[in-house]
């Protein structure tokens, strides 16, 4: 099953670190969304991987993630 994770910044460039993490860990770009305009960065991802997802998301600091 695939689920969506949304995590919520307080700024953008953390947003965008957290980005940058999952694509140089081999997340495809095309399953994450960045929102700029509220710092929100959603990843597509199967259970399988939710957990090594959510540490890495939880690394930079999100003000939410759900």
């Amino acid at each position: 099953m695939v689920k969506t994770l949304t995590a919520a910044y307080g700024s953008l460039d953390a947003a965008r670190n957290a980005l940058d993490e999952l694509i140089s860990d081999g997340i495809d770009r095309e399953k994450m969304f960045l929102d700029t305009s509220r710092a929100e960065l959603k990843v597509m991802i199967p259970d399988a991987i939710e957990r090594e997802i959510t540490e890495i998301l939880a690394r930079h600091d999100p003000k939410s993630l759900h």
